[in-house]
């Protein structure tokens, strides 16, 4: 089987968030503790999968996010159009995961079951569980539900030779994460089954969270997916940024290569 490519792209950032905000109890380590937001890109030969789509600018600033550039923008300066795109798995569908659908019109967007059942259900009618998500970004899913162009998932299931989807749940009802067969070994994607290493390493939820119990169980089925710890990538951690090189010179700051 032909490996995969697997890219993590920055679009944005959240330099003065505080650590306490990072963990469910408190930070031992006083001040900031910032975090990053990517896009992925999945390549196998001419084939090409989008993870997740980001928000957009305006998006992004009215949360007091920092937008750094549109995903759309550093694919095709990857040689990439994004509405050629065919195929984008959606982690899960909070603001930061679920914007930009006007980059991928024609794509087929694959999400879990519980996923759109959680954020088109009775759990939105309350204000702290509805906060990541972004109306109109739900509003647009269910229209893409109703034009074809959405591909349903149940738990685990293989969507290439290859690439393959899990249910973590624990963030969201239906988060899931993506395990990918590439030249290093089995890589996962976690998304937010695990925004940083240390929520992980060190057994510490995040805590935007529908089931702490599952956040946790999650991390560990991150680990069994993966053919060696390192190959479990956070989904928020700027340390991504700096454990893994740049494909070029010209993208250097905005996108590594994870494989």
């Amino acid at each position: 089987m032909e490996p995969y490519e697997v890219y993590a792209l920055k679009y944005a950032d959240h330099p003065n968030r505080p650590a306490a905000n990072n963990f469910i109890g408190h930070d031992d380590h006083d001040g900031t503790m910032p975090i990053d937001y990517f896009v992925w890109l999945i390549k196998q030969g001419r084939r090409q999968w989008i993870v997740d789509t980001g928000f957009s600018r305006q998006a992004g600033e009215s949360r007091g996010r920092r937008f750094l550039a549109c995903p759309g923008d550093t694919l095709k300066t990857m040689g990439i159009d994004p509405e050629g795109i065919s195929d984008v798995i959606i982690t899960h569908m909070h603001y930061d995961h679920c914007g930009n659908h006007h980059l991928f019109r024609e794509a087929r967007f694959h999400l879990q079951d519980r996923e759109i059942a959680y954020a088109t259900g009775r759990c939105m009618c309350f204000r702290s569980m509805r906060e990541a998500y972004d109306e109109e970004d739900v509003v647009t899913m269910v229209r893409r539900v109703h034009r074809g162009k959405a591909v349903f998932h149940d738990g685990d299931e293989e969507i290439a030779p290859g690439l393959s989807l899990h249910r973590i749940g624990g963030h969201t009802m239906g988060l899931q994460s993506v395990s990918i067969h590439t030249r290093k070994g089995r890589l996962v994607l976690a998304s937010d089954a695990a925004h940083l290493y240390a929520n992980m390493e060190q057994s510490r939820p995040f805590p935007i969270v529908y089931n702490v119990a599952d956040m946790l169980e999650g991390h560990q089925k991150l680990y069994r997916l993966a053919s060696s710890p390192d190959l479990v990538i956070p989904g928020h951690d700027p340390l991504v940024m700096k454990k893994y090189p740049a494909p070029s010179p010209e993208l250097e700051g905005r996108v590594v290569r994870l494989d």
